[in-house]
């Protein structure tokens, strides 16, 4: 039998397209055309007349050359079924198009609906790209938030004692609470009641000098407390059997005595042999005044760090309804994993220090915890006496 009229024009139409199709998921797009100019237009009513690059970089908070390194991270993930996402006009999304869609829903807080009429695609798509992207980077991108290694932990104790005067430090950890919605007649809602009656997930994380995460741990409900949720973490059974902050030790001027490695934390941890927290009792001595000025100096970074993730993740800042709670804690520590990549990345260039607010967890009060292993006082107090004798050297020596 003869082949039907028109097969053979048909056939060659639908492989041509298929092409097309793969071109544009391999982010081709027009011919002489840049990626982002296609976008720009596809977000025309939601762009403002600025610097092309400062648009970037407002709409993705992230600089190009970021944006594009996040893409060959994921590409091979992302583009798994190169023609699966189209926009509402039928236009395959590009690789850029993906990881921008993906982007927006984390960094922008607007409901998938929002973010996808912002681009013209449907919510649904947007739902589906951002677990893919999510996926993706929790696969690619786990080198970025890591324990430092000796070279580069000895780099992190030294700016912390050049910047804020405090020798051997290896870090600062604090937590973090991302606000849900629940109904109260969700099972087991109340265990993720906090303390200021918001139902809450809570980030904790190790930071070091350049606002970089070492160690995170998420997942664990509101109602837990700073000291509890540190005695279940990793990072506390590491610390605890010599695994980890186990470098070289400080040794004190004053009496031979020395202080190992540890990190810093506030009054709502436990005073640890390798855990300084400040001093709480009133009338203090000018050693111990002297220990608390560079604690608090120190302990900015990590508040500055917390500030910043959060003004960047704005996904994380709102309210959520009803999230999944097993889903969460990948997209907290996506986040975290994209925090550090920008830091990576930009180094000195777009950290901005001046406009970050160090208040992440607005109208929370600060926690107290009391307990204090007897090691660690006398550590704290040798460390704040030799700290002291050194501040008395230096004024007497200008």
């Amino acid at each position: 039998m003869a082949p039907l009229r028109g097969a053979k024009r048909r056939k060659k139409a639908a492989v041509e397209k298929k092409a097309a199709m793969a071109a544009a998921a391999a982010g081709q797009g027009a011919p002489g055309g840049d990626w982002w100019d296609g976008f720009c237009m596809r977000m025309a009513g939601t762009l403002s007349s600025v610097e092309d690059a400062h648009r970037f970089e407002s709409i993705f908070k992230m600089p190009r050359r970021t944006f594009n390194y996040v893409c060959s991270l994921v590409k091979d993930d992302m583009m798994v079924r190169a023609s699966s996402y189209t926009f509402l006009d039928g236009t395959v999304l590009s690789l850029e198009d993906r990881v921008a869609v993906a982007l927006r829903r984390l960094n922008s807080g607007g409901s998938l609906v929002t973010v996808g009429a912002s681009v013209g695609v449907n919510h649904s798509t947007v739902s589906l790209i951002t677990w893919r992207f999510v996926e993706a980077v929790e696969a690619r991108a786990g080198h970025h938030l890591r324990w430092p290694d000796s070279d580069e932990m000895a780099m992190i104790k030294s700016k912390f004692e050049k910047i804020h005067g405090l020798p051997n430090c290896c870090g600062v950890v604090d937590t973090t609470h991302i606000i849900m919605c629940l109904s109260s007649a969700e099972p087991n809602c109340k265990v993720w009641l906090d303390q200021e009656k918001n139902y809450s997930m809570v980030l904790q994380a190790v930071i070091d000098p350049d606002m970089r995460f070492t160690d995170i741990v998420t997942g664990w409900p509101g109602s837990m407390k700073e000291a509890s949720i540190l005695n279940s973490s990793g990072l506390f059974k590491l610390c605890d059997k010599g695994s980890r902050l186990n470098g070289s030790t400080l040794k004190l001027s004053s009496d031979e005595s020395e202080v190992g490695e540890y990190i810093i934390g506030d009054a709502g941890y436990p005073l640890l042999p390798w855990l300084l927290t400040p001093y709480q009792e009133n009338d203090l001595s000018d050693p111990k005044v002297e220990f608390n000025r560079r604690h608090s100096t120190a302990r900015a970074v990590a508040l500055k760090a917390l500030a910043r993730f959060k003004d960047t993740w704005k996904f994380l800042q709102g309210e959520m309804w009803r999230p999944d709670k097993h889903k969460l804690p990948r997209i907290i520590h996506v986040c975290c994993l994209l925090h550090n990549i920008m830091v990576d990345m930009e180094e000195d260039a777009a950290m901005d220090e001046a406009r970050i607010s160090d208040d992440h967890d607005v109208n929370y009060r600060q926690q107290v915890c009391l307990l204090a292993d007897e090691k660690a006082v006398n550590v704290r107090d040798k460390l704040s006496e030799h700290l002291n004798n050194r501040s008395t050297a230096d004024k007497i020596g200008q």
